[in-house]
């Protein structure tokens, strides 16, 4: 999409995206600088970074560039007023102030002419970068496309056997997908840090500390009950690899269903008796749609799933 509108004569292009959840505060482990380096690499040409992403400092960089500049915005989830929500200095629960969302709206307005939304992962989402206030063309970006067009041939045309593989943290953030996918899937697949929920609710497994999701927890029964009824294959990990803390360099061993995960401990990827239950579910179908990861991917112990 980038140079699609550098070839297409676009006078300049400025990037804007999330990175992780700083929930409104300025956190620079979260910074997009890294990114800006390594999007210069695959550009073959200078990113500039900008360590805001609204505010005069920011609509004056972005107003008049010279032609061909490409600037990338620092972490847009480092302003409350992007999400509408996050924690303040004593990591209570605030909202943003209204007003403030709007100036915050208008400020990216600002700086670009054309609206391409090209985040496929983050378009359900209400926030401010996300809506594209005030823009008079808006577009889709060629990843977007994509991503429909892949959703749009398995929800109309899909092929069989048809095997959805749905992972990440929250089963409340994935109700109406999973509800979705069960119309239409033979079989599925549960991992990620909301299959502890899953496991919890249908199994009674003790998952230590572990990821629990007690909004989706409520639910989990029902869609359980629609998978039987629907005829859908419906796997969850029987092991585990687990840590005793949330950290690159945390202690690694192996639980099952049957143990149960230690209190202090946590499961952070699939273990290998589940990998080859994956395995042989992908074996057998025709057509995945995959959402969402197994496990804790970024670090090298918990990657595996």
């Amino acid at each position: 999409t980038i140079n699609y509108v550098l070839a297409n004569k676009a006078k300049s292009v400025v990037l804007a995206s999330h990175l992780g959840r700083p929930d409104g505060t300025r956190n620079m482990k979260y910074s997009l600088k890294p990114v800006a380096d390594e999007l210069s690499k695959l550009l073959k040409k200078p990113v500039r970074f900008l360590d805001d992403c609204v505010g005069p400092a920011v609509e004056e960089a972005c107003k008049d560039p010279p032609p061909g500049t490409v600037i990338l915005l620092e972490n847009l989830r480092f302003h409350i007023e992007e999400e509408g929500k996050g924690v303040d200095a004593e990591g209570k629960k605030v909202k943003a102030d209204p007003e403030k969302v709007k100036e915050f709206r208008a400020s990216l307005r600002r700086l670009a002419d054309v609206y391409v939304n090209d985040a496929f992962g983050t378009a359900h989402r209400a926030h401010s970068s996300m809506m594209g206030d005030g823009f008079d063309i808006r577009a889709a970006g060629f990843l977007l496309k994509k991503e429909l067009e892949y959703f749009n041939k398995a929800l109309h045309e899909p092929e069989k056997p048809f095997l959805a593989i749905l992972g990440g943290a929250k089963v409340a953030d994935k109700i109406q997908l999973i509800e979705n996918m069960l119309d239409r899937v033979d079989e599925m697949i549960i991992g990620g840090g909301m299959a502890f929920t899953f496991l919890n609710v249908l199994k009674g497994m003790k998952i230590g500390s572990s990821l629990f999701d007690k909004d989706g927890a409520e639910i989990v029964p029902a869609l359980k009950e629609k998978a039987d009824k629907k005829g859908v294959r419906f796997n969850l990990p029987e092991d585990f690899v687990i840590g005793d803390k949330f950290a690159e360099d945390a202690k690694v061993e192996v639980a099952d269903i049957n143990t149960g995960i230690p209190d202090g401990w946590m499961g952070l990827d699939i273990g290998p008796k589940s990998l080859e239950n994956f395995r042989e579910a992908v074996g057998r179908a025709r057509l995945i749609v995959w959402n969402g990861p197994m496990g804790v991917f970024e670090w090298k112990s918990f990657e595996k799933g």
